[in-house]
């Protein structure tokens, strides 16, 4: 697994208007005084950024990467390390556990081990920006369904985790927290792509293409498929889809936005 700042920093705007505002506001409730904030795939610290001035000043940011390029960029405690060594994340004293554009990365059997090791410590957990599946372009081509459903495909081979999860990563988390008595909640945060970001939109449908051809769609296909919507990029919108989720451990209330 690994992406490069370029593309981190060419997508963080469209992260920010995607997250859910609501889900942010009641994990930096649960947060509490004193926050001290754990960021799994730190990546460049776009997650601390997004939350801005939602937690108080002082709060502790742990950055956990496993890119030292990308880590140096990142302000806050930085702990370069291999995130599937959930034993060694630096938890101590933590009060809140966030990811971002992680959980379709990675695997069941990782995902069930960091459920345990939170609710062992009963900390709340926020992940944003899960793929879901979803994607969707206006106007419409006959290649897209044919190219989503490959990208799906790919998308649930190992990312460097084991199998990953894809598109299933938060239903699945989402039963693996309330099964360890959290209580979970989900919120929508499609990705909304219009003609205003055509750089974005192209890296996006090159990534789209070269995942679906990997996954199985004809070579040429794929090629005529993706001439097509760079065609489109000046005109058309596309919708993908992502969720996010808040994982409540017992005993916690989860604030309202407003509470």
């Amino acid at each position: 697994m690994g992406f490069s700042a370029d593309w981190l920093s060419l997508r963080e705007p469209a992260d920010h208007a995607a997250r859910d505002a609501a889900l942010m506001a009641e994990a930096a409730g649960l947060a509490g005084a004193r926050p001290v904030v754990v960021d799994l795939g730190a990546g460049t610290g776009s997650t601390r950024r997004a939350f801005g001035a939602a937690l108080p000043e002082g709060a502790v940011w742990r950055m956990v990467e496993g890119d030292a390029a990308l880590l140096s960029l990142c302000s806050g405690e930085r702990h370069l390390m291999d995130l599937r060594d959930l034993a060694a994340l630096p938890l101590a004293g933590a009060t809140l556990v966030t990811a971002s554009a992680l959980l379709d990365l990675v695997s069941e059997a990782w995902l069930a081990g960091l459920v345990q090791v939170l609710a062992a410590r009963r900390l709340p957990f926020l992940a944003a920006l899960s793929y879901d599946g979803r994607m969707a372009w206006d106007p419409a081509d006959g290649g897209d369904a044919g190219v989503t459903a490959a990208f799906n495909r790919h998308q649930r081979g190992d990312k460097g985790f084991g199998p990953a999860l894809g598109p299933d990563a938060v239903a699945r988390a989402a039963a693996l927290f309330e099964a360890a008595g959290y209580r979970v909640r989900l919120a929508d945060s499609p990705w909304r792509i219009g003609p205003d970001q055509a750089a974005l939109g192209a890296a996006l449908l090159e990534g789209i293409a070269a995942a679906a051809e990997e996954a199985g769609v004809a070579v040429d296909e794929a090629a005529r498929w993706l001439a097509a919507r760079r065609a489109m990029l000046g005109q058309g919108a596309m919708v993908i889809g992502h969720l996010d989720l808040l994982a409540v451990p017992p005993g916690r209330e989860a604030r309202d936005a407003d509470g």
